[in-house]
């Protein structure tokens, strides 16, 4: 198979953990170049040494937060090459509460990370992939785009607006060779649930106990397939499930 993104561009947000960092060494391990985004630069910098020792490719860190539209404004105008695959993968849940006890400051956080973030990364990026004819725009989605459940209201009213998001950017971008996919996940063993429940790692661990969840690596590989296709084919959205995940609130345990 040919090797479509070999010594591209490809800017992945939220690259410090989890699906972005997965997909940032399998796009490395193919010879793109990379601009890794995240607000950890530590982490950043961790990563872009290990794929520098190990890939002949440039590696670019962009430490900033996706919220923030000045920021990434002005790391972009500082860029020159063109981003010719833009990974919006930055995304959180906060919080398992009712919509009438959630925190607001939780929702603020969702809204502006899972929405506002893909919103600014892609309304930065997508106006010279439009110029040059040339381009695709990957967002991680969820299947909580897809069917909602108790306890999730905000994140999944997020992950619903990066699905309508996504399929009318590709539709703003009818006529043109710039592509424009989503992956909706379901459970993925990453730092999400840590995250979702704010450090408390032993309910994070609950959500994927005795059963075999997706791990990073796996959606990576999906994103870096749908990369990979010849110019003529768009894969709009993959929903991709763990075996024993039939839906978002189905989810068969061994112990079961």
């Amino acid at each position: 198979m040919q090797n479509r993104i070999k010594e591209k561009w490809t800017f992945i947000t939220g690259a410090t953990a989890g699906i972005g960092k997965a997909t940032a060494e399998i796009f490395a391990k193919s010879g793109s170049n990379l601009v890794l985004n995240g607000r950890r630069k530590n982490r950043l910098e961790e990563l872009k040494k290990q794929l520098v020792q190990h890939y002949s490719i440039e590696v670019v860190l962009a430490p900033f937060d996706v919220r923030d539209r000045e920021a990434a404004q002005q790391f972009l105008d500082n860029f020159s090459p063109p981003i010719d695959i833009l990974v919006n993968n930055a995304g959180l849940a906060k919080g398992v509460e009712a919509v009438f006890n959630a925190h607001l400051d939780d929702w603020d956080t969702m809204v502006d990370t899972n929405i506002k973030g893909v919103l600014n990364m892609t309304r930065l990026i997508s106006p010279e992939m439009k110029k040059r004819n040339s381009g695709h725009i990957i967002n991680i989605g969820s299947i909580a785009g897809h069917e909602s459940y108790p306890g999730g209201s905000v994140y999944c009213a997020t992950k619903h607006a990066v699905k309508a998001f996504t399929e009318a950017t590709k539709k703003d971008l009818h006529g043109t060779k710039v592509r424009v996919s989503m992956v909706s996940p379901g459970l993925v063993e990453t730092e999400f649930s840590e995250v979702r429940f704010k450090g408390d790692t032993d309910r994070a661990n609950e959500v994927y106990e005795d059963m075999n969840p997706l791990i990073g690596e796996d959606i990576a590989e999906i994103v870096h397939f749908m990369a990979n296709r010849p110019p003529h084919v768009n894969i709009m959205d993959t929903v991709v499930f763990p075996v024993a995940q039939s839906s978002s609130t189905m989810v068969h345990r061994d112990n079961e």
